[in-house]
């Protein structure tokens, strides 16, 4: 069965608002709410599967607070990026860079592939949805798409290996899933483990509340709410079926207790 291992890559501080839509919006009873600035866990994964061990995407640069556009960083601020290095994080975690086989990358935001250099030029296959793919160039190479996207992080030799389909198997207990919405190729996966199922929903949800709630995503980070939703069911009727425990992109709590467990 394959193997996860959690690998704390640090923290992000940002306004609740943008990870839950409308947390910060004024009402007639409420017309000046406080905004409430909390923090976000970066992480990665280590999965063995199949003879093979993956990464699950390579975090924010240790030089973030330089590399990242000023208006991003100011809004995500990642504070304790300079305490943490790929290098360093796996090591902690008991891998060197060297055991990584192949890389997964959920998608190629900036606080999700700004390490990914460290694998350009090595042969080593690096798994991106098509729609993701086609997406971030787009983007960092024209005023189109998005923002987050800064062609440094993955725009040089690497060994792309693209999926197409909605759902992938990478090896017998390790399934990808297609989960537009945050952007038109997040992945997400389904990990069958000895302790259970591992489902991880990634940015598909950022916090507890989107997927717990239904609530969206801010409007910043939301390609498309009507493809979130069709994720979200999708990542349901998983749960519901295999009593999978649910893996968020960003929330804290959760993180720290399933880190204790894988």
């Amino acid at each position: 069965m394959p193997k996860v291992t959690l690998v704390d890559r640090g923290r992000v501080r940002a306004d609740r608002g943008y990870v839950i839509d409308g947390a910060s919006m004024a009402s007639a009873n409420d017309p000046s709410p406080e905004h409430e600035r909390i923090e976000f866990v970066v992480w990665n994964a280590v999965i063995e599967a199949g003879g093979t061990t993956y990464l699950w995407d390579t975090g924010v640069p240790s030089d973030a607070a330089d590399a990242w556009p000023a208006p991003l960083y100011g809004a995500f601020e990642a504070y304790d990026a300079d305490d943490h290095s790929l290098e360093g994080d796996l090591e902690a975690a008991g891998y060197d860079i060297a055991d990584v086989d192949a890389v997964v990358m959920s998608h190629l935001h900036l606080d999700h592939a700004g390490n990914l250099d460290a694998f350009a030029g090595t042969g080593t296959p690096v798994y991106v949805h098509r729609e993701e793919l086609g997406f971030a160039f787009l983007s960092a190479h024209t005023d189109e798409g998005s923002i987050a996207y800064l062609a440094s992080d993955f725009d040089g030799d690497l060994n792309w290996n693209v999926i197409n389909r909605h759902r992938h198997t990478l090896a017998d207990g390790f399934e990808l899933l297609h989960l537009p919405g945050h952007t038109p190729g997040l992945l997400g996966a389904r990990v069958d483990t000895d302790d259970g199922t591992l489902l991880i929903a990634g940015d598909e949800c950022y916090v507890d509340a989107n997927y717990a709630e239904g609530a969206p995503l801010g409007p910043g980070l939301l390609w498309s709410e009507p493809d979130w939703r069709e994720s979200l069911e999708t990542l349901r009727e998983i749960q519901r079926r295999t009593d999978a425990e649910v893996l968020y992109g960003h929330d804290l709590d959760r993180f720290e207790r399933l880190a204790d467990r894988y």
